[in-house]
């Protein structure tokens, strides 16, 4: 027999009892769509999670600190001691940047500043970093453009840095009347105030070692070189931040502190500063995230302490497969039953077809066909079962997504990515088939006489 002609074949028979086929199929639409929604929802939380972290900074962003000791140093040993220290400098950074699987090492190095424009004041750090880093750092730029690597100090700032502007007649910030100031960074010159310790001094009516009274620093006017993507209430990765290009920055405070201690810098047993600078941190970019754990570990062996999202996401995704398998389960149980009532409609359906299938073994139809044609039964109602399951699912992940983005929550709760509807659907159809495997054994077991004598 023809396996087209087993399928007209099946296809007909399944429409002798229609109301039946329906509710066969109906469980599979419930099995289908429970199972599907359930691992929807796990899968939508991971989604939401791993989107957090990306905008967090990835999962191949390595940052190395220095705690132990302060003043941008660390024990050589990683003991913690506060006799040898080993800060990080040039230096270092070129070693953590000739580790393997390193793509990117570059210095960081935070000031803290005062800017002035008009009647508002804020006050923020500015990050310098290499231009490279800046370069990978993938951030969406709104207005201009990153700094240049042409040694001119500009400042890039994050989309929320303006909320830390206050009026200074008021001493009102954006939180306080949650009304924008009103500054305008990228067309309106920005004074930066560098040596903020003389400002307050000069403020208080401060005297310097000499007893003389402080003057007040020299403001710098620093053009702004773009401004990140995004409202002031959205947040994301560097939003309060202010980015510069490391050596721009590192010549502004040379030329700001001339031979001044440089706040935050080390200085010499008589108070003197050091020749050269030493940073806050060192961020790096592993090429792979299979690689971040490897480098993280050559850098602690340094005597550095390091941060990776990857620490959280490999904890997170633990917990993202526990409760896939939980949800999945329970989804599961659904479809289970779903089983069971397919095996009960193909049993049924034998009982009724005894005589027909002993006619076809008598008039010698292979046994394999007789079986083949009870399992393109099963897996009909497991097909079509599983399509109309699939739509009801996709229904309910729009409905879900849409009650949660309704309630002020962006977040996708439920994702059905490609992969999942294929496997949903081919899981149908696998649960129809093996659901009708024992039915359809029976069927080819029957005896040829006893089933044509069979009323």
């Amino acid at each position: 027999m023809r396996f087209l002609d087993l399928l007209r074949m099946s296809s007909s028979n399944l429409l002798r009892r229609k109301l039946r086929t329906v509710l066969t199929v109906l469980g599979v639409v419930i099995g289908t769509a429970s199972i599907v929604v359930m691992v929807s929802l796990g899968l939508g939380l991971r989604k939401t999670t791993m989107d957090q972290i990306e905008e967090s900074g990835g999962l191949t962003t390595i940052n190395v600190y220095n705690y132990n000791n302060g003043s941008y140093a660390v024990s050589v040993d990683g003991s913690g001691e506060t006799g040898q220290v080993e800060r990080i400098n040039d230096e270092i950074v070129e070693q953590m940047g000739n580790i393997p699987h390193v793509e990117v090492a570059s210095p960081v190095l935070d000031i803290y500043v005062k800017a002035k424009q008009g009647s508002y004041e804020g006050d923020f750090s500015i990050r310098g970093m290499s231009y490279e880093a800046l370069q990978s750092m993938n951030i969406e730029v709104g207005e201009g453009e990153l700094p240049p690597d042409d040694g001119t100090l500009q400042l890039f700032y994050g989309n929320q840095v303006i909320t830390q502007f206050y009026n200074a007649r008021t001493n009102q910030y954006y939180w306080d009347t949650m009304e924008v100031p009103a500054v305008d960074l990228m067309n309106d010159p920005v004074f930066v105030i560098f040596d903020t310790d003389a400002y307050y001094q000069s403020q208080n009516g401060g005297t310097d070692t000499n007893g003389q009274k402080v003057a007040p620093p020299k403001k710098y006017i620093v053009p702004t070189s773009g401004i990140m993507a995004g409202g002031v209430d959205e947040y994301r990765e560097n939003c309060y931040n202010v980015l510069a290009e490391i050596d721009a920055l590192k010549a502004q405070l040379k030329k700001a502190f001339k031979n001044k201690a440089i706040p935050g810098q080390p200085t010499t047993s008589s108070g003197k500063p050091y020749k050269e600078l030493y940073y806050t941190e060192v961020y790096i970019q592993v090429d792979s995230m299979d690689h971040v754990s490897e480098v993280q570990q050559t850098i602690r062996d340094m005597g550095y302490e390091t941060y990776s999202n990857a620490e959280w996401m490999e904890q997170t995704q633990n917990q993202m497969a526990t409760i896939q398998l939980v949800l999945g389960g329970i989804g599961a149980v659904s479809l289970f039953v779903a089983a069971i009532g397919i095996a009960n409609t193909m049993m049924m359906s034998i009982y009724e077809r005894t005589k027909e299938i002993g006619v076809m073994k008598v008039l010698g139809c292979d046994l394999r066909n007789i079986q083949m044609m009870f399992l393109l039964e099963a897996g009909y109602i497991g097909l079509i079962g599983g399509v109309v399951g699939l739509a009801f699912s996709y229904g309910i992940s729009v409905v879900i997504n849409r009650v949660v983005q309704s309630m002020g929550n962006m977040m996708t709760l439920s994702y059905i990515p490609p992969w999942l509807a294929l496997v949903s659907l081919v899981f149908a159809i696998l649960v129809g088939m093996v659901a009708g495997f024992f039915p359809s054994l029976r069927a080819m077991r029957l005896s040829p006489l006893a089933a044509i004598r069979s009323e």
